[in-house]
């Protein structure tokens, strides 16, 4: 797998991930500098190359000079994740059901790992998975955050509910969000781009909240409605 982008390689080398080696821009100065002491310290090759040598082994041309060459990236599981927060009273699990964008994909993580989530679930099928792009514009936090893929998103609702979660679908129509108080075991469900929230899975949420919308559009993007939700849930553990 190549991580591409300052960011990504650092939050990479934090992790037991291994790194055969890193191609960097020569001459590069600032953040690229600390990358270059982190692997030597780590004793990864570096291979010092043009632009244009980057550009070629880069996918979308955002390597900020620096592209990493590690192993595939290693999910975690749903039973680990639940695992995890056994102990916890408070804990949050973020479901994916049918994020297909690898943008709003990676914005999640970013997000789901800022707010101190336990773990996020995908589905092992029809949706984005954890790729170069996603670990990109994560910002890196794909490597700091469970990420576990699951037969289905219903099942993983099944498995959090016996495990004391409350699931939440995070959908209009429903009862506004503002109005509950988000503590303890929490799952927030976050639809697909399109199609929201599939009907089924709707059905096995303990409640459908929504976030008020006073302009003229009608709908939020998936990761920036996620992105409040989640800062809910913090809201109320803080207790703020």
């Amino acid at each position: 797998m190549k991580i591409e982008g300052r960011n990504a390689v650092l939050e990479l080398f934090k992790t037991d991930r291994t790194v055969e080696k890193v191609m960097m821009e020569k001459g590069a100065a600032g953040t690229l500098g600390k990358i270059f002491a982190e692997a030597r310290k780590k004793d990864i090759r570096v291979q010092f190359v043009d632009r244009a040598a980057l550009d070629r082994e880069s996918k979308e041309k955002r390597h900020q000079g620096v592209i990493a060459f590690a192993t595939d990236y290693v999910y975690s599981s749903l039973e680990e994740i639940i695992s995890c927060a056994f102990d916890k009273k408070d804990s949050l699990v973020v479901l994916c059901d049918g994020i297909e964008d690898v943008h709003n994909l990676g914005s999640i993580l970013r997000v789901s790992e800022c707010a101190g989530a336990d773990g996020v679930v995908i589905p092992a099928v029809k949706g984005a998975s954890v790729t170069e792009a996603v670990v990109r514009i994560s910002a890196g936090a794909a490597e700091h955050i469970k990420v576990a893929k699951a037969a289905s998103i219903n099942f993983a609702i099944d498995e959090l509910k016996k495990a004391g979660y409350w699931v939440y679908g995070l959908e209009t129509g429903g009862e506004s969000i503002y109005k509950n108080r988000l503590s303890g075991k929490i799952a927030l469900v976050v639809g697909g781009e399109d199609s929201g929230i599939k009907r089924l899975t709707r059905e096995k949420c303990d409640k459908i909240l929504s976030l008020p919308l006073m302009g003229k559009v009608n709908s939020l993007n998936a990761s920036v409605a996620l992105g409040i939700g989640v800062y809910e849930v913090l809201r109320a553990r803080l207790g703020t």
